[in-house]
Parts: structure tokens; sequence; C-alpha cells
């Protein structure tokens, strides 16, 4: 199974970026990202949705699927709301939130394009 790696995006960013000479305020005119986002995206303290990430690969020159690396593959528990505690709670909660976010990402991309 592959990942995004979150450390080699940032890297892969900031080191595009300077060695192509621009800078980050150059770069957010370049794809219609803020510049502040760029700049906590090279420090790997944002993640990029799929149409920015998209974005940064067209004007950075980069292939998007170097970004992912091999990982274990990830094993779940399913857990009786009740017997979990409130910090398993809020990670189950914080899971099933970034499934939506993925979702719509899925979705306004498809729509973007017309699909």
């Amino acid at each position: 199974m592959k990942r995004l790696s979150l450390e080699k995006m940032a890297n892969v960013i900031r080191e595009s970026r300077t060695a192509m000479g621009i800078t980050q305020d150059e770069l957010s005119k370049k794809t219609g990202i803020n510049r502040q986002m760029i700049g906590r995206m090279e420090q790997n303290k944002y993640i990029p949705s799929i149409l920015q990430l998209e974005e940064l690969a067209n004007a950075l020159k980069f292939d998007i699927t170097s970004l992912f690396e091999d990982s274990e593959p990830a094993v779940y528990t399913a857990f009786r709301k009740s017997e979990m505690s409130l910090e398993e709670q809020a990670g189950v909660d914080h899971m099933f939130e970034m499934m939506r976010a993925a979702k719509q990402q899925i979705l306004l991309r498809k729509a973007l394009r017309h699909e």
C-alpha cells in the first residue's frame, strides 16, 4: 500500500521552488494558493487539497506520484461506541471527519472537471 509522505511533499515543494529561483509570493501568484499556506506546506504544517497539490505540481514541474511511498497495510479494529474511551471516540470521530473531507474533495474535483 502506498501513502502520501507529508515530509517528502514539504521537501519537494520547498526544494523545487528554490531550484526554480522563485519566491513563495511568485508561486502564490502562479498557483492561486495563499503565500502563507505555501509557507506552511513547506514547513509540513498544512496539507493541501488535491486541487492545490495539482497546481503546485504543474507550477513546480514535479510528479505527484513521487510523493507516495510504501507503507505497511493499516489494520483497523471495529469498536462498539459504548466500549470506547473518550480518547478512542475522538480518534474515530476524527477518522470519519477526514474520510468525509476526502469524499468532498473527490466530488469537488469531479464537479470541476464536469464528470
